[in-house]
């Protein structure tokens, strides 16, 4: 994808786009993939980089989601349950099964839980990752060896799928790309303007890198926008009654040795009534999430200190080794959009189902679900759309349509894997310059062909752009990642055209974002 070429085509098109999308998250290009699949014409465009916000700080899980089975909402969890084998099956370079196990401390537990999971597994029916089985004390510690040992009766095993947030999302994007799709990041929605009947049919937006203020018409608009929605929908509509509730939750990431196996923990029940889990990820440890009522989303979110100790606390009552700040290796903030439903309930208990709603303007917005079912959500979305705008009515066709990337068998490319066939551009990059074949740092994994292959073929931009949500580097040691801005600014400099003084400006504005991801020394 090249974004100059992608910018210069929106500037030409003449007319009105069938859909344009405005957010460029999961649910946002999931809208854009199903809608130009079917043939439509679409145009997506976010305000900063795709995956900036909640779809790059999840939990890393493709899950149905043991805790609304709980709570009793069967339906969301069949539709998960269903959509996460799609997604496996779609994308088998990104996602993959995963062994959870749920320790047991009390006698009732393992009967309790193997029960729950059991049916958790039924409702999956073929789309199952595998059979729960209940472990004793020594196949618990077989699987778990870093477990806290005292008390510990055995535990329950099921399986999940993980994936990496962002870097499916950058597959995605290219996938909508490569059904005929314009999408632009840095392309920030200014205003929504409506005809003569009060309907929207055309809006503004600002490229941010030039700073060109842009218009264009459509037949119908989506707000996909997730956390923001109410935002977008208060440019046409000051007024508009808000239908967003966010919460926020954190994340902690250690070294892998607090987690050494292939085998995931879900603790059921915390203090703020949610699960947590500790999960290997990337060659690390991934521990969250909390449930964190905010007054409005910010795309930086940070981590409240209550918030780290939560989880460091609740880490510390199953793990032999208690984590403290100082193994603290990054800490990262994500935001729910959760829908309202009346007042006064905690965020946990809101709704994780999606919503489509529609103003009196005609302004689609889509909100709600999870990363797991956003084909599902986009499907519906695309089918309201289509109707609002009077296109064609065309079947969806993403329940068997392979993400960019796609191969059965990814892991033969080592730690390039997750970029499926694409690996083979990126070794032959390195090839070419062995200087380029080098790790950025020699606590990270990422080599400087993939800060190329970002900057030529996934339109990252920024320095943020590849060691945040391409890389993943911040994700999983900012230290090392603020370590590595230099060489990445440089990588990325010469590849975009850029002079010295933008490099230098990319590494300090890295460096401050950064900073935001290690968590305050304890005292």
């Amino acid at each position: 994808m090249n974004r100059g070429e992608i910018f210069a085509r929106i500037a030409a098109h003449s007319g009105a786009w069938d859909i344009v999308v405005v957010g460029g998250g999961a649910t946002g290009v999931g809208v854009a993939i199903d809608a130009a699949s079917r043939g439509y014409e679409v145009l997506l465009l976010e305000q900063h980089d795709f995956g900036k916000g909640t779809s790059s700080r999840s939990t890393k899980l493709v899950h149905g989601g043991v805790r609304y089975l709980e709570q009793g909402n069967v339906a969301l969890v069949m539709e998960a349950l269903k959509e996460r084998g799609l997604l496996r099956r779609n994308a088998p370079h990104i996602v993959r099964d995963l062994a959870f196990v749920v320790p047991n401390y009390e006698w009732w537990e393992a009967p309790f839980y193997g029960l729950g999971l059991k049916m958790y597994n039924l409702l999956a029916g073929k789309y199952g990752f595998g059979k729960s089985e209940i472990l004793s004390k020594d196949e618990t510690l077989a699987r778990l060896p870093t477990i806290k040992r005292e008390g510990l009766r055995g535990g329950v095993v099921y399986y999940d799928g993980q994936f990496d947030d962002a870097r499916l999302l950058v597959n995605m994007v290219t996938t909508a790309h490569e059904q005929g799709a314009a999408l632009l990041n840095y392309a920030q929605v200014t205003g929504l303007h409506a005809n003569g009947d009060g309907l929207i049919d055309a809006l503004t937006f600002r490229e941010v890198e030039s700073d060109r203020e842009c218009r264009v018409s459509a037949r119908v608009v989506v707000n996909a926008t997730g956390a923001f929605s109410d935002n977008v929908r208060r440019l046409a509509d000051p007024g508009a009654r808000a239908m967003i509730a966010p919460s926020q939750g954190v994340h902690l990431v250690f070294e892998r040795s607090f987690l050494p196996g292939d085998t995931a923990i879900l603790v059921p029940h915390t203090s703020d009534g949610r699960v947590l889990f500790a999960i290997p990820w990337r060659d690390h440890t991934l521990v969250g999430t909390t449930d964190t009522p905010i007054e409005s989303p910010a795309l930086e979110p940070r981590a409240l200190e209550h918030e780290i100790d939560f989880i460091l606390d609740t880490a510390a009552n199953y793990l032999a080794r208690a984590p403290t700040r100082a193994d603290v290796l990054s800490v990262f903030a994500g935001i729910r959009p959760l829908i309202k439903h009346g007042e006064g309930k905690q965020t946990s208990a809101l709704s994780r189902d999606q919503s489509a709603h529609i103003d009196k303007n005609g302004l689609l917005s889509i909100a709600g679900g999870k990363w797991t079912t956003y084909r599902n959500m986009a499907q519906g979305c695309v089918d309201q759309a289509a109707m609002l705008a009077q296109l064609p009515e065309v079947e969806c066709k993403t329940r068997a349509l392979n993400i960019h990337g796609w191969h059965p068998h990814a892991e033969k490319f080592g730690t390039l894997a997750v970029y499926g066939t694409d690996a083979t551009a990126i070794r032959e990059i390195a090839r070419r310059d062995p200087a380029l074949a080098e790790p950025l740092h020699p606590r990270l994994l990422t080599i400087g062909a993939e800060i190329v292959w970002h900057a030529r073929a996934e339109m990252a931009r920024t320095v943020e752009d590849v060691l945040a949500r391409r890389a993943r580097a911040l994700f999983l040691d900012a230290r090392a990642a603020i370590e590595s801005a230099p060489r990445a600014a440089e990588i990325l400099a010469r590849e975009l055209g850029r002079d010295a003084a933008w490099r230098d400006a990319q590494v300090e504005s890295f460096r401050k974002t950064a900073l935001a991801y290690l968590p305050a020394p304890q005292g």
